[in-house]
This record gives structure tokens, sequence and C-alpha cells, in this order.
């Protein structure tokens, strides 16, 4: 299984980001989560295909695109997740990065 790598996280001013410039980044971060779920069905039915037309099968390409769909939720999912902590969490406490892995930063598991 390949490790994930959270996103790099902001650097954050004292003004913080606000106004226009603030909605321009939360909206790239939405589009970021939106394209990811059929852009990764559409390259597991790519593949899928290419396998179909090199192996004279019939079946995989759905088999692709399925496990692209389930990869792409999967993904989309996660980056919701530690948007969600950014945007929340850091807003409240008033932190400037995110600890997005659960644990209290201590080394211990929770």
């Amino acid at each position: 299984m390949m490790p994930y790598h959270n996103p790099i996280p902001e650097k954050k001013t004292g003004s913080g980001m606000s106004g226009i410039v603030g909605a321009w980044v939360q909206a790239e971060k939405m589009m970021q989560i939106v394209l990811v779920l059929p852009s990764a069905g559409f390259i597991g039915w790519l593949a899928g295909y290419g396998l179909d037309r090199w192996l004279h099968q019939a079946w995989i390409a759905i088999a692709g695109a399925i496990f692209g769909i389930i990869a792409g939720l999967v993904g989309a999912v996660r980056m919701a997740m530690i948007y969600g902590n950014d945007s929340g969490a850091d807003a409240k406490n008033g932190k400037k990065g995110g600890n997005t892995n659960g644990s209290d930063g201590s080394g211990e598991v929770p």
C-alpha cells in the first residue's frame, strides 16, 4: 500500500487570508475534492479498457471503473477530512498548523 502524504499546510500571516483571496483558496480546495472522483473513475476505466483490448476480454473495463471510483471516493473523503480539520478546529483553537494524523504530538498512539 502506498503511503498517503498530507498536503503542504498553508503558511498564515498575522492578518490571515480573508476576503476575496480566502474565498478563492476555499473554492480551489473544494474543486480539488470535486474533481478527484470523476478523474479517478475515468483513469480506472481507461486502464481497464486498455487491458480489455490487450487481453481480449470484455469485463476488465467495468472492474477498472469500479476500482477507480472507489479509489476516488477514498481520496475525496481523505481530502475533505483534512480540509475540514484545517478550517474548523484550527480556527477555534488558534493553531497555525493542523495535526491531521490523530495524535496530540506526544508520540503515543491514541
